[in-house]
């Protein structure tokens, strides 16, 4: 064993290591900041836990991505990712000197670039390793590597911009060897992607430590615990060493103008007794199961943005507090917030393990909460990316979708609604109009409606329609799917599955089966109808209420026959004794229908709720799976209203105003015309508002 690994057991106690490591990395890294390159050295200890005789090796070089125009990545995004377009002539790339065995083998003019997903030849964001002997089960494996990384202006969740320096995605970084059955595996191979441009990461779990050289003046923060600080007065330079048990990646940052700020989330201060056993009682759980720990907080600001610390360091608190009573406590002991700075936009919003980039904007209104959602997002992160570490190329929507979910539920309920963002230096006038606030759960509807459902939210990422389906669907829509979902067996049925499949799956790799499975065990549901149609199909919801009335019933005229006998009642008489009815103050009975119909190709079980004008209020329930129906009813009164859906459990339907109908009368084109009008006009300023 290096001394490196040597010194990560000493450091960490064994309780510390959260996950059975798989691939564990022992890397220096010295970062030349004129040229904004990294030199590297990394020991990999690969651990074969499969059952399957391994014949060659997979590992990602995702900063490749950036190597030219004819990467998979460029021709995919076309150069622009997030609204941030990569600058002309800035290349980024990574370049293996050498790869050798522990024993000296060298396995450099081996190396091979590959495309398994698109057959790309100009594509080298994969490399395969054949090795001179199949590894074992169980066999564990140790490879040298030396390396160089070009880091390009910031683009893409990494770069350079002046002086501050972001490495993500950064080392050789091996792919994750799935057997037969594993998450459905039919086969068993290597699960190792190409970078794409809608597609995150998937890795296994292992042990980190990592040496950072950097110029002395240079602020560093990275994932996990700093140990230790050398400084090297000759060079001018300082090595901090960083060390991280239980994760599957490392990011760093450098620049020399951080402001670096520290506080400590003090989980008895910050989280009542209260608190805790409501929780345990939720869950049925002991109460210390439901405690959370403290966490060491570091927030890296640009100094121009130091009024905005304690707005940060209360997302922090905020987001550690309640996804730690949802779903369990946060596991390790740091968690470090970055602030990129002015021009370097493409660097924010991202996630780590225990690491992740903000952002915000000078002078940003108290009220305009786009700092707290992207810092609690991100930090949301630790629990859908890296403690349940979902493939984010094959089922982005497992960490996006439900980290927004989980998002929208903590600002809605910490910070309530954010102001629409229509700042003109440092004053919010939408603030000043009294504008509405908007809540996260409903900017995720509104960007549900705003793009057609084309694809399933399970789909990997690079082969949905367009890049706005991606988006769309693996955030917005899958939080609203989620809501739905939550609405159908109820908030708490929905807070104790949600936990159930977070606990179930910590430091392993699910799948959407797994969660499926997790809702109908816990809820006691079958839901295949819901997960086949809004979650592996592309379902449309929309049921309308198309017609509604009344006519008032009247004593029958005309022929009739009973007993042999026949008679006739005239219309004169009839109405005679409809007139007598009415001086005896017998009430009128009235025949009320409803027409019913399925717009959407989605079939969902549908409640209707109907008003009548004396204020009686009737229900029925069907499958929907018809393209109309029609109900009648006879009562002493007339319709009023029809409501579908009156609950509004189904948040993914795409049309909430043709779910109910009144028997008013209308007063013409405008009556019919002006509510939709205004409907979508509302709908349109609050996406575009979102977008700003």
């Amino acid at each position: 064993m290096r001394l490196g690994l040597l010194l990560l057991a000493a450091v960490l106690p064994a309780s510390a290591r959260l996950a059975s490591p798989i691939a564990s990395y022992d890397i220096r890294a010295s970062l030349d900041p004129r040229a904004h390159r990294i030199a590297g050295e990394q020991t990999l200890l690969w651990l074969n836990d499969s059952p399957d005789a391994v014949p060659n090796l997979r590992f990602h070089l995702y900063m490749n991505a950036f190597r030219n125009t004819r990467s998979t990545f460029y021709l995919e995004s076309g150069g622009q990712l997030r609204g941030d377009r990569a600058a002309r002539d800035s290349w980024g790339w990574i370049q293996i000197h050498s790869l050798r065995l522990e024993d000296g083998t060298d396995l450099t003019p081996s190396i091979r670039c590959v495309s398994p997903d698109d057959n790309n030849p100009d594509d080298c964001t994969v490399i395969d390793v054949p090795v001179p002997a199949p590894v074992r089960p169980a066999q564990a494996l140790r490879l040298h590597f030396r390396f160089t990384v070009q880091l390009p202006r910031v683009f893409a969740r990494t770069g350079y911009h002046g002086d501050f320096h972001l490495a993500g995605q950064w080392f050789p970084k091996i792919g994750v060897w799935e057997t037969r059955g594993f998450r459905g595996r039919e086969t068993p191979g290597w699960n190792c992607h190409q970078f794409h441009a809608n597609s995150e990461f998937y890795a296994n779990f292992g042990d980190y430590r990592v040496e950072i050289t950097v110029p002395s003046h240079f602020v560093v923060g990275a994932t996990g615990e700093m140990v230790r600080r050398t400084d090297n007065p000759a060079a001018r330079t300082s090595t901090y060493v960083f060390v991280q048990p239980s994760v599957t990646d490392f990011a760093w940052t450098a620049q020399p103008g951080f402001l670096r700020l520290e506080r400590l989330f003090e989980a008895r201060r910050e989280v009542s007794r209260q608190e805790i056993a409501a929780t345990a009682r939720l869950h049925g759980i002991p109460e210390q199961d439901a405690e959370l720990s403290d966490v060491r907080m570091i927030v890296l600001l640009q100094p121009e943005h130091a009024e905005q610390a304690e707005r940060h360091f209360r997302a922090l608190s905020t987001a550690i507090r309640h996804f730690g009573l949802w779903y369990g406590r946060y596991p390790y002991r740091t968690i470090t917030v970055v602030d990129p700075p002015y021009g370097a936009g493409g660097a924010a919003g991202m996630e780590y393990p225990t690491f992740i980039t903000a952002g915000t904007s000078f002078r940003l209104p108290p009220d305009v909460l786009s700092l707290e959602m992207v810092t609690v997002h991100e930090f949301g992160h630790q629990f859908w990316m890296q403690l349940v570490a979902s493939n984010e190329f094959e089922e982005s929507w497992l960490d996006e979708g439900f980290n927004t979910y989980s998002t929208s539920k903590i600002m809605d309920k910490a910070y309530g609604g954010t102001a629409l963002p229509l700042s003109i230096f440092g004053r919010n006038f939408a603030s000043f109009l009294r504008l509405p606030r908007l809540t996260q759960s409903s900017l995720s509807r509104i960007a549900h409606l705003s793009y057609p459902v084309r694809d399933p939210l399970a789909l990997p990422a690079w082969q949905f329609y367009d890049s706005a389906s991606y988006s769309v669907s693996s955030y917005m829509r899958t939080a609203v799917a989620l809501e739905t979902l939550e609405r159908l067996i109820g908030p708490d049925t929905m807070a104790r599955a949600m936990r159930v499949y977070h606990q179930r799956w910590r430091f392993r790799h699910p799948s959407s089966r797994d969660f499926q499975q997790a809702v109908e065990e816990v809820s006691g549901r079958s839901l295949e109808w819901f997960f086949s149609q809004f979650v592996f199909g592309a379902r449309r919801l929309d049921y309308a209420v198309s017609e509604i009335g009344s006519r008032r019933i009247s004593t029958p005229a005309g022929v009739f026959e009973s007993g042999g006998k026949q008679w006739t009642v005239s219309a004169e008489e009839a109405e005679k004794q409809d007139r007598q009815s009415e001086k005896k103050g017998r009430k009128p009975l009235y025949e009320s229908w409803v027409k019913i119909e399925r717009l959407g190709d989605a079939t969902v079980p549908q409640e209707l709720e109907v008003r009548f004008r004396d204020g009686r209020v009737e229900r029925r329930s069907f499958d929907g799976a018809a393209r109309w129906v029609k109900f009648t009813f006879t009562h002493p009164a007339e319709i009023e209203s029809a409501q579908l859906d009156p609950r509004r459990i189904y948040q993914l339907d795409q049309s909430f105003s043709n779910n109910g109908r009144t028997a008013r009368l209308q007063t013409g084109p405008a009556a019919q015309w002006l509510p939709r009008l205004l409907f979508w006009a509302q709908n349109a300023l609050l996406w575009l508002s979102a977008l700003a």
